[in-house]
């Protein structure tokens, strides 16, 4: 059985709710809960997954792991939908993840006043860039994956949501807002939500 360390709400629920997706048993353990929490990460950051011997630490190798280890609809086999997904996976957490973390940094790091508010525009009008190239391949299709989730699909949600606890007009358009939409009402996802909230 895996082990997830997580913390709420944090980047670490894409890997429950692919977990669950792929039907593993795992032990959740928040990180708040573990005294030396750095010991098994020296880095502090989740996910991180432990499998037996091995502990995986960076939130899109334990994806890949995890859709590698076990058979999936989530990851396409034919080559070039395959390496389609995973551009689309390494978008998400390279590219869109930091941009939503620079919004933790400004909170924790710039005082209140102009500057902060400020920077946070700045960092909201990059991310709705990202969004306006996420917009562009929903084009077509419902999902990025095509007409189901995928886990760059739900890797974005996540993010997604992160959005509305800063002061910032974060600007996406119907189809990215039905894409989250959709990837918050899978059983997994809310399921996930659920048992980070126990």
């Amino acid at each position: 059985m895996y082990k997830l360390y997580y913390l709420p709400g944090a980047c670490s629920l894409a890997t429950q709710v692919v977990l669950r997706e792929l039907d593993q048993r795992f032990e959740l353990i928040d990180k708040q809960a573990v005294d030396n929490f750095s010991a098994i990460n020296p880095v502090g950051a989740v996910p991180v997954l432990v499998d037996g011997d091995q502990t995986l630490r960076e939130g899109a190798a334990i994806l890949l792991y995890l859709l590698d280890k076990h058979p999936n609809s989530l990851l396409p086999e034919a080559p070039v939908a395959r390496q389609q997904a995973i551009e689309n996976i390494l978008f998400a957490n390279a590219t869109m993840h930091p941009a939503y973390g620079r919004l933790f940094f400004i909170q924790q790091a710039i005082d209140e006043g102009g500057a902060k508010q400020a920077a946070f525009d700045a960092a909201a009008q990059a991310i709705s860039a990202l969004w306006q190239s996420v917009d562009q391949q929903l084009q077509q299709q419902p999902f990025l994956g095509g007409d189901s989730p995928s886990v760059a699909d739900i890797m974005l949600t996540v993010y997604y949501r992160w959005g509305g606890s800063f002061p910032v007009d974060i600007v996406v358009s119907e189809r990215v807002a039905r894409m989250t939409e959709k990837v918050m009402a899978m059983p997994s996802f809310v399921q996930a939500q659920a048992a980070e909230q126990q």
